[in-house]
């Protein structure tokens, strides 16, 4: 549970000390007025980096040298500190209890943190590289053998297409080398292919429990992973690419190609579904995500949702707002602009809550 947010030079936010609640902390003001940045920097300090902008320097806001960020949290009791500073030209620092990380990879999964944002549609909307990079944030969270294997697999990944590129200037046909990448890749994209199965198949079931919740629709919802793996084991797969791959200068074949399938009565989501259906879709993933890493984890997320009006009705929200306060959700962020709207639901489900005015990069507490 976060405790304390303290805030400087972020984004538009120069300055602001927050004492949250354990229950629902809500960011209430217009359009622009840096709520969504708020929730940005809780999501940095679990993820080490910005879910909006992934240039650090970027984020410090304008004309000044450097931003801070620190929480103070709650942990299996105990009382932790999480800190980042950023300068410009300079490395960032990012610290648990005063104590350098040698690896920010090291961090992910300590506070765990699930968002929902309007940005999530494009797990749908776009190609499979947004639905690997969903599964694999969420299954890193939880298990440091898988997040390692992904790290190895793409670090092998750029040196065999660094490779293929040298062997196609040089019309070099000695696949030996090749091998030798061929043989880890496999290893390591069979730990990487089963973990992201499991992980589908047992999101699958919460995602139509959560879906048929907040849609109260009779449609039917489905996921499946798709897989080279499917076809052929992933060694063969580089083995019979190979000489393709050099054609092409990269590598064509592997778990980095996999993909996830939304399904809505069978057909593509993406196709058929509308935009109320996605919205209703994208946001049952993410609740099912955050009851994936509490039982995964041991460790309850933090629950960010942002705009979460948008693209969906009155009594959509509502019924979202209304799960999510219910015991198995812990703490949650929430931003809205409408703050009559958002009272009339929070006055309902009985659960502690706190709500911060934000004008134009200024925090009040009400």
């Amino acid at each position: 549970m976060l405790k304390n947010l303290h805030i400087i030079n972020y984004r538009n936010i120069q300055q602001a000390d927050l004492e949250m609640c354990g229950g629902i902390n809500c960011f209430v003001g217009a359009n622009g007025a840096g709520k969504t940045n708020l929730l940005d920097a809780v999501y940095y300090l679990s993820f080490t980096k910005s879910v909006f902008c992934l240039v650090d320097s970027q984020n410090i806001h304008h004309g000044e040298p450097f931003f801070v960020l620190q929480g103070t949290y709650n942990i299996d009791g105990d009382e932790h500190t999480i800190y980042c500073g950023c300068k410009r030209g300079a490395k960032k620092q990012f610290k648990l209890d005063k104590v350098d990380y040698k690896r920010l990879a090291e961090h992910i999964g300590y506070q765990p943190l699930v968002i929902i944002s309007p940005s999530d549609e494009m797990l749908i909307a776009e190609g499979p590289d947004a639905r690997r990079k969903y599964a694999d944030s969420v299954i890193s969270q939880c298990n440091k053998r898988y997040l390692d294997a992904l790290m190895q697999y793409n670090q092998l990944l750029q040196q065999r297409n660094t490779l293929l590129k040298q062997m196609q200037e040089q019309e070099n046909n000695n696949f030996d080398l090749l091998d030798v990448f061929d043989t880890q890749m496999a290893t390591l994209g069979n730990i990487i292919t089963e973990a992201r199965r499991n992980f589908v198949n047992w999101l699958q079931p919460i995602v139509c429990k959560y879906y048929n919740q907040i849609a109260d629709a009779q449609e039917s919802v489905d996921m499946n992973y798709i897989s080279c793996t499917d076809r052929y084991s992933l060694y063969e797969g580089f083995v019979q690419s190979r000489q393709r791959d050099v054609i092409l200068g990269y590598t064509s074949r592997g778990v980095h190609k996999d993909d996830i399938d939304f399904l809505l009565d069978g057909f593509s989501i993406k196709n058929v579904g509308s935009q109320g259906q996605r919205k209703s879709f994208v946001i049952s993933l993410k609740l099912a995500q955050y009851q994936y890493i509490s039982e995964h984890n041991k460790h309850y997320p933090l629950l960010l949702l942002d705009d979460i009006f948008d693209k969906l009705d009155e009594h959509r929200g509502n019924r979202l707002i209304s799960l999510v306060a219910e015991n198995n959700f812990e703490q949650i962020f929430i931003s809205d602009t409408n703050r009559n709207r958002l009272m009339n639901v929070l006055n309902k489900v009985g659960k502690d809550f706190r709500i911060f005015s934000v004008n134009n990069g200024k925090v009040t507490t009400e």
